[in-house]
Order: C-alpha cells, then structure tokens, then sequence
C-alpha cells in the first residue's frame, strides 16, 4: 500500500508540492503569529525585569501591559511614597507608544536610575530636554550626536546603553509630558525596595492607605510577572485563535481540493481496487495515508522554513522579539495534521462508496 501511495503522489508532482506548500504555509502562519505575540510577551518580561525595581505601583484602570495605559497619576507620588519605610527608590515613568509597537519610556534620569543603573556603552545621561538615550539595539548604526525623530519631534542621541532596562528609548519625563499633553503625571511607579525585598507587604499596605490610592494596583515583580500571560491578558488568545482557525481552513481546503481531484482522476483505478477485493477501509486508507504523506512532507517545511525565518529575523531586527514558541510547535503540527485528514475524510468516503463496476465503465 506504501508504494502505492507514494507512486500516486509522485504521479502529479506538481499538485503534490502545491498541496505541501500550502500545509507549509499554514503552519508559519501558526508559527510567525504566536512567534510575535508570544515573543512581544516574554521580550516586555525580560526587559521590565532588567529595570531593577521589585514592585510597581498603577492607577485602578491600568493594564498589565502599562504602556497600552493612561498618564493620569501624578509625578508627586513618588515623592510621598519615597518617605515610606523601607522604599529605597521611587520612580515615576511616563509610557508611551510611538508607532505600532515601539514604547518610550519619560524617565526621571536619576530615580530611574537608582532602581539598577544604565551600563553607558557611549554618551551620557540627559544634558538637556531634547536629549534620548537608546540601548544599543536600537542604536544600530548610530552614534551620540545623532538626530533621530520621536513622537514627531526631533530628539538628539545624548547617550546608547546597554539593553534590557525596559524600553529601548527614554527622553526626560518632562519632555513626554509636554508632547503627549500629560505634563507632570505619569503611568506607573517603580520601586526599589530594602534589600532583601521582604518588606514588601508592609509597603503595599502602606501605600494603599494613602489619602486618594486606596484604589491603586500596588503588585510585586512577581506578581506583575505572573499578569503577562496569554490568559490574562484581553484579546490576546482570540486574536491567536483566529488565525490558527483561518491557517486550520486553508489546510482543509487545499488538501480536500487535492484529494477529491485525485479520486475522481482514479475513478478507474478505484474501481480494479474494488473488483480485486479491495475493501472501503483499504481504499479509505489509502487516501488518507496520501493526504497525511503532504502533511508530513508540508509541516517538516513549515517547520524549518518557520525556525529559518527567526534567525533571519532576530539577526536584521533584534528588537522584534519574534522567538518560535516549542509548545506552538507541537500545536502547529498537531492542527496541520488534523486538518489535512478531515479534508481528505469526504474524498476518501466517496472513493470507497464508488461501485466497481460503474468505476470500470468510467472514462
């Protein structure tokens, strides 16, 4: 049966490689969506948790993803919650997106600085309210004194560092106030606790008891952490889902056009099968072994073309944070698979319902 199946694939070569690539496609489709999605995710993790801070305060509306939040705090906060017991650092951020995905950080240079200090590959801090600093990521081909544009406006490179401090850009947060219309108020509030972090209940309590922040989220890195999951974050898993369910259609689709084209050019074939003995759970099986040979030969296509893509991407764009998801893997293969069986399902039956000799009459 084997040979069978191989030698009527290689019979229609080109139909066949169609049918591959199409399952090929499905799959880094799968891939390349939760790649971003997922990679956006643990990219935000990774960074936030390279900012130094061990709690974070956020006004009641706010998101887990704070930059998709509002400035509505104001900066005067961190100057109350400073005097706290036990907090070594307070700093305020003004968070913004410039763009689809690229967020700004309004720091205050040195509170946000305390939390773990920037490592300056070139440059220095702010020398005035025009000034940015870029990680080295994002100043790929740049170099302090160069001009760059932010939030329509012009901003010179005063200093590159090191990456991993949350964002890939900061300009002063006075600066982020006058342009977005949010002068002194900010997003989000880091804080830097005594070391080791142990009063942090005391803290929360603290904080909450605050005249007017009674209702404000006052979390730990860790509990933070624990929000940035597909799960708890809205829109996150549907927007995944659809385009698992479209790549699941187009699968469907391709390998059903592909196998009830097949059984219909075999009408003759299926009908010596059928008068030699064959039974309708051997013609079945044969179909569906074809269809399950494209998906193979389609997902171990899919597969490499998708791992060959993330290192193309992540060498010309390091700041994407596109990273193939193992999990996603297993899924893709698993969803390929499942669809390419179902579209062969109707050819397959149809095949073992013809009667042999109408299928010996066929021309």
């Amino acid at each position: 049966m084997n040979r069978l199946v191989f030698g009527n694939l290689v019979h229609r070569p080109l139909r066949s490689l169609i049918s591959a690539l199409a399952i090929a496609i499905e799959v880094i489709m799968i891939l390349s969506v939760t790649g971003i999605f997922l990679g956006k995710l643990e990219g935000s993790k990774q960074r936030q948790n390279g900012i130094g801070m061990d709690m974070i305060i956020r006004p009641p509306a706010s998101s887990a993803i704070s930059a998709f939040s509002s400035a509505s705090s104001s900066i005067k906060i961190a100057d109350i919650v400073a005097q706290i017991p036990h907090v070594a650092v307070a700093a305020p951020v003004n968070l913004k997106v410039d763009g689809l995905i690229e967020q700004i950080y309004g720091i205050n240079f040195k509170s946000f600085n305390a939390l773990q200090p920037f490592t300056f590959v070139s440059g220095t801090p702010f020398q005035g309210p025009n000034d940015v600093i870029i990680d080295d990521y994002a100043g790929a081909g740049k170099k302090v004194g160069d001009t760059i544009q932010l939030l329509d406006h012009p901003f010179r490179i005063c200093g590159i560092v090191e990456h991993g401090k949350g964002a890939r850009k900061f300009i002063p947060i006075e600066t982020m106030g006058k342009l977005t219309g949010t002068e002194g108020k900010a997003t989000v509030f880091y804080l830097r606790t005594e070391a080791p972090p142990r009063h942090q209940e005391e803290v929360r309590k603290a904080i909450l008891a605050i005249d007017g922040m009674s209702d404000y989220k006052v979390s730990t890195a860790e509990e933070l952490f624990s929000e940035l999951t597909p799960a708890r974050l809205p829109g996150f898993n549907t927007a995944i889902y659809v385009v698992v369910g479209i790549s699941l259609v187009i699968g469907f689709l391709v390998i059903f056009q592909s196998m009830y084209t097949a059984v219909m050019e075999r009408t003759r074939e299926i009908g010596i099968l059928k008068s030699m003995g064959a039974s309708r759970s051997y013609i079945v099986s044969t179909v569906l072994r074809e269809a399950a040979l494209l998906a193979a030969a389609g997902i171990a296509l899919g597969v490499a073309a998708s791992l060959v893509l993330a290192v193309v991407l992540d060498a010309r764009f390091p700041t994407l944070d596109f990273a193939i998801n193992l999990p996603w893997v297993w899924k893709a293969v698993v969803i390929a698979l499942v669809g390419a069986l179902l579209g062969a399902m109707y050819p397959a039956l149809k095949a073992a319902s013809k009667d042999p000799i109408d299928a010996l009459a066929y021309e």
